[in-house]
């Protein structure tokens, strides 16, 4: 077998491991917001009766079943199969970007992709939760922060060098500058405002998303294109409907971290060359 064709199991692979996952998000999004086990196997919604094994596999057995039970017909939302073709779709991405040739098929390249692929996990989560019940769960924002430093650190451990190749140290600043700085606008609102325009739950996620990205450039470009996002989808809101009020900060900062962690050098080199400078200080303050 050729070198290429190696590459492309292992991609292959990459997206069928994001279906699967993104089959138990759809779990996590329905059942976590409400308190609700994890552990007891899917069902259908309105009669109740279990999902099969072979009901149950990502995408396709809801195109099968044409996206209805197979024993009461009742709709089956298609938030399941877009969940999960978007969760394997962003593995299979996060595998081209952190192993993009059969020469970086090791260890601490395969660490690299599982370490950024969860975080992208984490990122739909987020989206999802904070669009339908306006709440950042703590298992998907400050419980991740640990982890996060971990597996950078495990990254560093088995000698990753590629892209986000940051140190702990680095992860751990950008969780404290994440969160501290969110923190600081958080009371700023409520001190000049008298009202709470932040929740804790933003705080909490950018703590978590400093860890996996870093202070400078990952946090502050994924915050700066996620806040621009924010502010054209809300524009575009009040234009074509006339409402007006915040939008959720969840989802456009996630999107602004995962096109981060998927094109951020192609983004740092185009948008915004004079970043460097400060990439410069961070780590001459780091090293030093």
């Amino acid at each position: 077998m050729s070198g290429e064709a190696v590459w492309w199991v292992f991609a292959a692979f990459s997206l069928v491991w994001g279906l699967v996952i993104g089959s138990f998000l759809n779990v996590v999004i329905l059942r976590m917001p409400e308190d609700r086990s994890l552990i007891p196997g899917s069902a259908c919604p309105s009669c109740r009766t279990p999902v099969a094994p072979y009901d149950n596999v990502p995408v396709l057995s809801w195109l099968a079943l044409r996206g209805r039970c197979r024993h009461c017909g009742a709709p089956i939302s298609p938030q399941y199969p877009l969940i999960e073709a978007l969760t394997g779709s962003l593995a299979f991405l996060a595998f081209v970007r952190f192993v993009p040739s059969v020469f970086e098929i090791d260890p601490a390249h395969g660490a690299a992709w599982l370490v950024y692929s969860s975080f992208l996990s984490i990122l739909v989560v987020v989206s999802y939760v904070d669009l339908r019940h306006h709440i950042i769960l703590d298992e998907t924002s400050i419980y991740a922060v640990i982890p996060a430093i971990l597996g950078v650190a495990g990254m560093n451990a088995l000698g990753y060098t590629g892209w986000l190749d940051l140190g702990w140290r680095e992860s751990v600043l950008g969780a404290l500058l994440g969160g501290g700085a969110m923190a600081a606008v958080y009371f700023a609102v409520r001190f000049v405002l008298r009202t709470e325009g932040l929740g804790w739950g933003d705080v909490k996620l950018m703590a978590m998303m400093g860890a996996f990205l870093g202070p400078i450039p990952g946090l502050f470009l994924a915050v700066l294109m996620g806040s621009v996002l924010g502010s054209v989808v809300g524009l575009l809101k009040m234009v074509l409907t006339g409402q007006r009020g915040m939008l959720p900060m969840g989802p456009p900062l996630a999107v602004g971290a995962a096109l981060y962690v998927l094109y951020g050098d192609l983004i740092r080199a185009r948008v915004f060359p004079g970043i460097g400078a400060w990439e410069e200080l961070m780590i001459w303050l780091l090293s030093g």
